[in-house]
């Protein structure tokens, strides 16, 4: 985290002014008041990285400047001065909450250093805070459960822009797993270090949503008790992660695109702009060419967003990453519910449930169905009763409606591979039946138009 707003407070006039040149030369927005009473009332006003206060001032301390604008404002870090420096003192300003003490007088670059320490010391405690959270989580491109040939090109895609900060549009119906994809490529981007935020924009009531992006300064509207940074702000330096982006109204689009080509946000009732550094992804479920033929979508706004796009395929789409999928959860859940006995194996009836049911919630569905499974199953085996919900009479109708000689073409009964015959001919039909558009004939197969081209590749049809 890097410090950008300071307050600098002393009652000597000519000190302010000092100190305001020395850092502002640094690269610092800084501003001066004159007493503790009135640091505070910025404090309460707007959000500083840090303040620097004088000892010695006449009604209210630096020491209890410091104690009690960390009541005010807990994330901002305190630095207190004397022209009349003890250990005593020092140890003092310590105990309040101060960041640090600094002695009068003192060379241009000492404040400056003290500064960027406290700035490591502060990215190092929330890189502890965020490793104490993910400790036991998988990350990067190890959460993201594939072997199909849509789900490796995915991952290749993945490795290769990760590293560079462009935007990027991920696309799938719910479920497939966008945010797993936009924290795989925070985690191996230089910012995985750095904070990662993610946001549902339909989840934000639309009169708290531009605060909660870029924050607010006390007294901006009603309940505006005090400042608070918004979520952009936390993110900087890192990765910010905006889901169903498409559930903005026409008035935050302009507002994020301003962000998006300015590199800086302005929040609510502030007269200042604030710089941030971060690394925008954007996700949603909706068709955005035609929320922009429809005037719901701003044209320049999906061009600044979609970059890059990642389309993830739905389920039904790639059936041949089930069964690892669902032997992962079950991993998952025995570790998570401590199963005793832990759940060993999944029999072939049931994969072959799992396999044939069309999953509409796509993986999240199919992680429900599993944890549902291990939490009411006995003994060491999940069977084909384990997933009662999963309609197995619309599963198997979807079979019988296929040709019988498909399903017993060739001499094997390998489930995989009638899987992969009816898959085939049912692709071939919707073909046939569109007159070879293949828009139209992903759309009668429920699948999206690149999972389309994926198994057209994938069973040679031309």
């Amino acid at each position: 985290m890097a410090f950008h707003d300071l307050l600098v407070v002393d009652d000597e006039e000519s000190m302010r002014h000092v100190l305001l040149l020395l850092l502002q030369q640094k690269g610092y927005a800084v501003r001066a008041v004159a007493s503790g009473e009135e640091a505070l009332r910025e404090l309460e006003a707007r959000s500083y990285d840090a303040v620097i206060t004088d000892v010695r001032m006449p009604r209210m301390s630096g020491i209890e400047l410091v104690e009690k604008g960390r009541a005010l404002a807990p994330e901002t870090a305190f630095f207190v001065m004397s022209a009349y420096g003890s250990e005593e003192l020092a140890i003092e300003a310590l105990k309040s909450g101060a960041a640090d003490y600094v002695s009068k007088p003192f060379k241009p670059d000492e404040l400056a250093i003290k500064l960027r320490m406290a700035e490591e010391r502060e990215r190092f405690r929330r890189q502890v805070q965020r490793l104490k959270a993910e400790l036991h989580e998988e990350k990067g491109l190890d959460a993201i459960v594939g072997e199909s040939a849509a789900m490796q090109s995915l991952a290749a895609l993945i490795r290769k822009i990760a590293p560079v900060k462009t935007t990027v549009l991920i696309t799938g119906e719910s479920g497939t797993g966008k945010e797993l994809v936009a924290r795989a490529l925070h985690e191996l981007s230089p910012r995985s270090q750095q904070p990662f935020v993610a946001v549902n924009c339909g989840a934000i009531p639309e009169s708290l949503l531009e605060s909660e992006l870029f924050g607010h300064v006390k007294g901006a509207f009603t309940d505006a008790a005090r400042s608070r940074k918004g979520l952009f702000a936390e993110a900087d330096g890192g990765t910010i992660f905006l889901d169903e982006i498409a559930e903005l109204s026409p008035a935050m689009q302009v507002k994020l695109l301003r962000v998006l080509q300015e590199e800086e946000i302005r929040p609510v009732g502030d007269s200042r702009s604030h710089r941030i550094d971060v690394r925008v992804i954007a996700a949603t479920m909706k068709d955005l060419s035609r929320a922009i033929a429809t005037g719901a979508f701003r044209e320049d706004l999906y061009y600044r967003l979609n970059v890059v796009n990642l389309e993830l395929p739905p389920l039904r789409a790639r059936t041949d990453d089930i069964p690892p999928l669902a032997e992962h959860f079950v991993r998952k859940y025995n570790a998570r519910l401590r199963r005793d006995p832990p759940i060993r194996r999944i029999d072939e009836g049931a994969m072959a449930l799992l396999r044939a049911y069309p999953w509409p919630g796509n993986v999240r569905e199919l992680e429900n169905a599993i944890e549902r499974a291990l939490v009411l199953a006995e003994g060491d085996t999940l069977g084909p009763e384990a997933f009662d919900r999963l309609h197995p009479a619309e599963a198997r109708a979807s079979l019988a409606g296929a040709d019988r000689e498909l399903l017993l073409d060739g001499s094997d009964l390998s489930i995989k591979q009638a899987t992969r015959r009816i898959e085939e001919a049912l692709i071939r039909r919707a073909l046939e039946q569109t007159g070879g558009n293949r828009t139209r004939a992903a759309q009668i197969l429920e699948i999206s138009h690149r999972a389309l081209l994926y198994k057209l590749k994938e069973f040679g049809i031309r």
